[in-house]
């Protein structure tokens, strides 16, 4: 059997180096160095360095869209117009964990709500990470509810180990392939990745 393809990425923190894992293992791919992880402006003023790099060897760099433009397309264009041969950039809509909502039976399961409850289609939400908040909120686990919502009076918008709890979720129990059937952005992601795995690198 041959070695799996090393693919370095960029990130906006660690949620998002933990989702680019298991992306990688779903594609049969191996995770090398996680640069970034200091937030998107971060990556928005390097992402000319990870281009450049990407000339010679397979990166993916993965931001979330937020409220800053209607799709993707235009979005990504407009930070690199002309990316390297070897680059995935992509973009989560509108934040990433858009993409671990679409995985709606396996997420119902880890956070014990009820399935009805995840939306169906959670690239249209104004903030995928509040609805997380609202869903964990509603388990019948009191661990997911005391950890992944925030005390009252915090001022937080999350609680204590919410990153802990979506990372568990991501590494071990969430589908890319069922998610990708209710996330586009997720499906384009996994298409370009599966492109290296197809072409000779």
């Amino acid at each position: 059997m041959s070695p799996a393809i090393v693919v370095n990425a960029a990130v906006e923190g660690i949620v998002d180096a933990a989702i680019v894992r298991r992306l990688l293992e779903n594609s049969h791919l191996a995770l090398g160095e996680v640069y970034g992880k200091k937030g998107k402006g971060h990556l928005i003023q390097k992402i000319n360095a990870y281009n450049l790099a990407a000339r010679f060897a397979p990166w993916i760099v993965l931001m979330d869209l937020d409220r800053d433009d209607e799709c993707a397309p235009p979005f990504r264009y407009s930070k690199l117009p002309d990316p390297a041969p070897y680059l995935c950039f992509r973009i989560a809509v509108r934040t990433i964990e858009s993409w671990l909502l679409a995985d709606r039976e396996n997420l119902s399961r880890f956070l014990a709500v009820a399935v009805s409850i995840i939306p169906n289609d959670p690239e249209n939400l104004d903030n995928p990470k509040e609805t997380s908040v609202n869903i964990a909120r509603r388990s019948r686990r009191k661990g997911i509810r005391e950890g992944m919502v925030p005390r009252p009076g915090s001022g937080r918008t999350t609680g204590p180990t919410y990153s802990s709890r979506i990372i568990e979720f991501a590494s071990k129990d969430w589908c890319p392939a069922t998610a990708s059937r209710r996330a586009d952005s997720l499906k384009r992601a996994i298409r370009c990745l599966e492109r290296f795995v197809h072409e000779a690198i």
